[in-house]
């Protein structure tokens, strides 16, 4: 205990810290106690945390209830000046306006009595692993990290934590910005240091800033080393057969990885290396709105003790039974736990290279195929498109779907130029003969506020189908515009559905649809022309 005390003492002073009590890596039980003996905040957003009856701990955010991607920045130096993929996704801060930002964190980590500190890895394969640590007060903050980073032993703590760690996470998060700070334009900032390996978080107090945090530092380290880094989940099934599944919030990559026929490797975020995918998380953090144990039984049964839910409502406060269909507060209700709360999740979260690729689009316009097998060309063209609908609540300010392109299926976290990654994915499809498909579980039978969700058990149907090999030998038929090749039948899939036109009331707007998204691929696309050859080009839609 006593080499314990003095290694905090290290930890601290290193970066002018002092606080009288200090939690490191505390087990699970010691951070709900901590949580329950929380002072009231003293931002009138954030209620007390609490305990439901299934034993999660309840949590609460405040005002922001998802990312604010407008408010991070990525500090520009001579190092990432050169290398970083700058614009509205990767906005610049100067290194004075980022020691002002740290200065103000660490001022406010100070004047709180009780510090956490929690150590965890950052990727499941041992040769490429990031050791990262965080500091925070909250305790639902610790415990989500605790939740999302891979939990050393306490052997790996002794060896890989005893100094200095790969990435430093300052969380200042109830601490907003009083005074103007060059270059930031808000209250808050997540400010993300790449070459001093730190991040500093100031007026959010979303958990999820965090984790994709994390997600992005290493979309900058781990393409360096040819390790290519993906917003997608992942699972296997009982021959070792990986599956890949692309897509942004919303799409249904938690929902549809999480397969009781096939081992979770990780619902959201991998790596490809030469050795196979792995796992860049310890934990996952699925969205809790309208879960049911009908619908999403693994999900479901995770909302446990060690759980963490997120800005979610009660049904009544005397039983503490959460009503995952009231949207109050925010639809992007969530709820994160460890890796290992899922039924037969793979240990350790690693697989060989995939045999396939889905990649998951959420369209708002309806018009999408429920299922397209695509050519190795249309693969990178919709791969560095990433059509899909933000969803309500995803990001601050998003009230209702909106049609959008995310390169790469997750825009918001790349550190480089989106061609770097599509063409380290084009050459790894080619390398291990991936199959790729394009996957709606959007709307049906008309465009968002006409139409229907794409119904999940029919999804799952299909996904099934693709598993087994039987939809490879299935008869295609062209898909006019898209020209995707698209099954005229599918076992115990509806005939009507395969063909989103046949869903339609009216053929001539359904048309209509059709073009004007065709319309958005082509515009958006442009931006890429410079850097995609030929027949990726031409693998887009054709009018």
């Amino acid at each position: 205990m006593e080499n314990q005390t003095i290694q905090v003492q290290e930890f601290l002073t290193k970066w002018g810290l002092r606080n009288a009590t200090v939690y490191r890596n505390p087990s699970v039980p010691l951070i709900y106690e901590l949580s329950m003996s929380q002072p009231q905040s003293e931002d009138p957003t954030v209620r007390p945390d609490s305990i439901n009856n299934t034993g999660a701990l309840v949590a609460y955010s405040g005002k922001k209830c998802g990312r604010v991607p407008k408010d991070k920045r990525i500090i520009k130096d001579e190092v990432t000046e050169r290398d970083v993929w700058w614009g509205d996704v990767n906005i610049g801060l100067s290194q004075d306006s980022y020691n002002e930002v740290e200065k103000i964190a660490l001022e406010y980590l100070n004047n709180k009595e009780k510090l956490f500190i929690i150590d965890g890895y950052a990727g499941w394969d041992v040769n490429y692993r990031l050791r990262i640590r965080v500091f925070c007060t909250r305790p639902y903050h610790a415990l989500f990290m605790k939740n999302m980073l891979i939990r050393p032993t306490d052997e790996e703590l002794k060896k890989d934590f005893s100094g200095d760690v790969d990435f430093y996470i300052f969380n200042a998060g109830p601490q907003t910005i009083q005074k103007p700070i060059e270059g930031i334009k808000s209250e808050g900032c997540v400010a993300v240091n790449l070459t001093e390996r730190k991040m500093v978080i100031l007026g959010t107090q979303y958990a999820g800033e965090m984790k994709k945090g994390v997600f992005g530092v290493t979309h900058y380290l781990f393409p360096k080393q040819g390790i290519l880094t993906l917003h997608s989940s992942a699972n296997e099934g009982e021959n070792g057969d990986v599956t890949l599944l692309f897509g942004l919030s919303g799409t249904g990559k938690t929902t549809l990885s999480a397969d009781p026929k096939r081992r979770l490797i990780g619902d959201d975020e991998h790596a490809w290396s030469d050795n196979g995918i792995f796992n860049i998380e310890g934990g996952c953090y699925a969205k809790c709105v309208d879960l049911s144990k009908e619908k999403e039984p693994e999900i479901y049964n995770a909302v446990r003790f060690g759980a963490v839910l997120e800005n979610i409502e009660y049904y009544s406060e005397e039983k503490r039974e959460v009503d995952y269909t009231n949207i109050s507060i925010t639809e992007n209700t969530r709820v994160s736990y460890p890796l290992d709360y899922i039924p037969g999740a793979k240990f350790p979260a690693q697989g060989g290279h995939p045999k396939n690729i889905f990649f998951l689009t959420c369209d708002a316009y309806g018009v999408l195929p429920p299922v397209s097998m695509l050519t190795p060309e249309q693969a990178m063209y919709h791969f560095i498109s990433g059509y899909t609908a933000k969803v309500a609540g995803t990001e601050v300010g998003v009230k209702e779907p909106q049609a959008t392109f995310s390169a790469c299926f997750g825009e918001a976290f790349l550190a480089l130029h989106p061609t770097l990654y599509a063409n380290m994915l084009a050459e790894k499809i080619k390398k291990y003969d991936t199959k790729v498909w394009l996957i709606n579980t959007g709307w049906s039978g008309g465009k968002y506020g006409v139409g229907q969700r794409m119904s999940l058990k029919y999804t799952r149907g299909i996904i099934d189908l693709i598993h087994s090999g039987e939809l490879k030998d299935a008869e295609f038929e062209n898909f006019p515009i898209f020209n995707f090749a698209i099954p005229k039948t599918a076992k115990n899939i509806p005939t009507q559905i395969l063909n989103p036109k046949n869903t339609w009331k009216n053929p001539e707007e359904f048309d209509k649809q059709v073009l004007e998204l065709a319309e958005k691929f082509q515009i958006n696309f442009k931006k890429y022309e410079d850097k995609a050859t030929q027949e990726v080009i031409n693998a887009g839609p054709k009018f």
